[in-house]
């Protein structure tokens, strides 16, 4: 293991219970601070010894230290939620944060490196909401994302950006989240929202993620499109041109011309078409100046609530990624993760993981 991998957890719990480098100093029995800078910057080793007092003293089992499919003191995550609490959530990202480490472990012990470079868009806090859609639209020209761009959102996040995106099973209020690690950029969106939502929540992280250097989004953002912080209003006005360029938007023809009561209706087919949600749809539309924000306001969120179907009707995705479950696969193929121990990172049981496999088309390397 790497002497910044300890040192940096070493950290983490240091701050987490508000020492100062001089107090973990004297419980090491160090002459000065200096060491256990040294230690937490990686420049210095942990001996076993110090490892030994380190469980002893902060009072921290020893996979606390060294199990490599734990997050801690790196990732930074940005969460969309509503009303809900912090210790729930804290909660919840813990147990992803397992995910995220054994991805970020596994993965170039396989052969599946993380990109070089990163992506970025020229948008900070001072950037106007027409500057976002801009980028918004150059995104779905310069990715070649066709006709209904949120088909293709996720792969391409994946394949040509090195985004790590993860459907999960999350409670209800969570909507999604961004996490930025040193070396790896992960999206979590909940596979349990209607397939609109889903979409405008990735186009809305993928902000989050190419803009992060610039304006890191806060810890915890409330999960609606009428928010008051200004990155998440970008990140809005981005998620909305990404998912419905303009253009596209005019093949369907003059919305200005057509009539209130026939609103509904027509919001709610393109929405299905374009993989969004129609209030989504209605308020793009307004922003583009093809539909008056009157007209707008006339048609009521109850008749596109679920595009104007039963929400039993929607389709579920299956858990994590096909990217995710390629890594996993081939890490249980080469003897470099159990089963067993895989099927615990991923809180199912073997037969679980096996039909999980299947579902993503990846060549399983478990007997069913």
């Amino acid at each position: 293991m790497s002497a910044s991998f300890i040192g940096q957890r070493i950290k983490a719990l240091r701050e987490e219970r508000k020492l100062s480098q001089d107090d973990l100093a004297r419980l090491f029995g160090f002459k000065d601070r200096q060491t256990v800078s040294a230690i937490e910057t990686g420049e210095r080793r942990v001996t076993a010894e110090e490892l030994v007092i380190a469980v002893e003293k902060l009072g921290a089992s020893l996979d606390y230290f060294t199990d490599p499919f734990l997050l801690v003191g790196e990732g930074r995550f940005s969460w969309r939620q509503t009303n809900v609490g912090l210790q729930r959530l804290s909660a919840y990202e813990r147990n992803a944060g397992r995910w995220i480490a054994a991805f970020r472990s596994i993965a170039p012990q396989v052969g599946r490196e993380a990109p070089l470079l990163r992506s970025a868009l020229g948008l900070h806090k001072g950037s106007r909401f027409e500057d976002a859609m801009e980028a918004g639209e150059r995104f779905v020209a310069e990715f070649k994302l066709g006709d209904v761009p949120a088909a293709r959102l996720a792969e391409v996040m994946e394949r040509e950006l090195g985004i790590l995106v993860l459907h999960v099973d999350a409670f209800d209020g969570i909507s999604g989240a961004a996490c930025r690690l040193p070396e790896l950029d992960v999206v979590l969106i909940n596979r349990h929202e209607v397939v609109g939502r889903r979409h405008f929540d990735l186009a809305h992280e993928l902000l989050h993620i190419l803009t992060w250097d610039a304006m890191p989004p806060e810890h915890s953002e409330d999960a609606s499109e009428t928010s008051k912080n200004r990155v998440e209003q970008l990140a809005n006005n981005f998620a909305s041109a990404v998912l419905m360029p303009a253009a596209i938007l005019d093949r369907f023809g003059d919305w200005s011309a057509i009539a209130v009561r026939e609103l509904p209706a027509k919001l709610n087919a393109a929405a299905d078409t374009l993989l969004v949600t129609a209030s989504a749809l209605k308020w793009r539309l307004v922003a583009l100046d093809r539909l008056k924000p009157a007209a707008a306001r006339a048609v009521p969120d109850a008749v596109l609530r679920n595009n104007g179907r039963d929400a039993a009707q929607a389709v579920t995705p299956p858990l994590f990624s096909k990217p995710f479950m390629e890594v996993i696969g081939l890490a249980v193929d080469q003897g470099r993760v159990s089963a067993r121990r895989a099927a615990g990172l991923t809180d199912l049981t073997v037969d679980e993981l096996g039909e999980l496999f299947v579902t993503h088309g990846v060549p399983s390397p478990l007997e069913l």
